[in-house]
């Protein structure tokens, strides 16, 4: 059985990672290289790097800050932001990263998906899918989460997998920054349509939100941001409880 994923979220603006509540009011908290490195030697699965308003900047990743982090991590490296073709990708993958996460680029052109898992094997290419409650379904939103698609979100998810896409980084908008847990209704529905992995994301506030991502949402990974670079719960007391439940993680 493999293992459950700890996974801290690294959202970097003007070099800096920030993180806010719901999308919006973000707040400095600290060093991307820095705040990597401490996570690679204290438990962290993988790290994910988020270059948030790439896409609204309609500029590249910066390769600079990947490169710097890819030299001070020995755990997988998930890197997003901007990309926009199959040589933004091959690019980051140079620069150091074992996976690259797509969104906005995706939605525009679906065909990117495709192409890249072709070139480089789906196990590199996750597809970050960000998500708001709007009435009785949940719709897809692009550009950092500014850009409401109205796109149904569990049909995308099933084109994404047929697509090619590796893994899903499913973030509810909704929970994002608040630590009131995920939304274990959409992921549980997600997991119901996909076959893929899914990184649950958005709301973790406590150890027990961690372990209902996983019993209750079906997640094979927890992404977390707050909590996390807070110091309000390390990632080896979410690991240490997960154990207790019985939950499949690596120490």
């Amino acid at each position: 059985m493999l293992k459950t994923r700890i996974i801290p979220c690294l959202d970097v603006k003007d070099g800096r990672v920030v993180k806010g509540i719901n999308f919006v009011d973000l707040v400095d908290a600290g060093d991307p290289v820095q705040q990597a490195r401490y996570y690679s030697e204290n438990g962290a699965d993988e790290i994910c790097f988020l270059d948030i308003t790439a896409s609204i900047e309609k500029r590249n990743t910066i390769l600079s800050v990947v490169k710097k982090t890819a030299e001070e991590v020995f755990i997988p490296l998930t890197v997003g932001g901007g990309i926009t073709s199959v040589e933004n990708i091959r690019n980051l993958l140079k620069a150091g990263a074992d996976k690259v996460s797509i969104n906005t680029a995706a939605i525009n052109n679906p065909n990117i998906v495709k192409k890249s898992a072709e070139h480089f094997g789906s196990q590199c290419i996750v597809v970050a899918v960000d998500v708001k409650k709007i009435g009785n379904q949940w719709l897809v939103h692009s550009h950092g989460g500014t850009v409401n698609r109205e796109i149904e979100a569990l049909s995308w998810l099933e084109k994404l997998q047929n697509l090619g896409a590796g893994e899903i980084l499913l973030t509810s908008m909704d929970r994002d920054g608040t630590k009131s847990g995920f939304d274990l209704e959409i992921l549980s529905k997600a997991n119901k349509v996909l076959s893929i992995p899914i990184i649950a994301s958005g709301g973790a506030g406590t150890k027990d939100h961690f372990f209902e991502g996983v019993s209750i949402g079906g997640a094979s990974a927890l992404l977390a941001a707050s909590v996390f670079h807070f110091n309000e719960i390390s990632i080896k007391e979410v690991k240490n409880f997960l154990l207790t439940k019985k939950i499949n993680v690596r120490v």
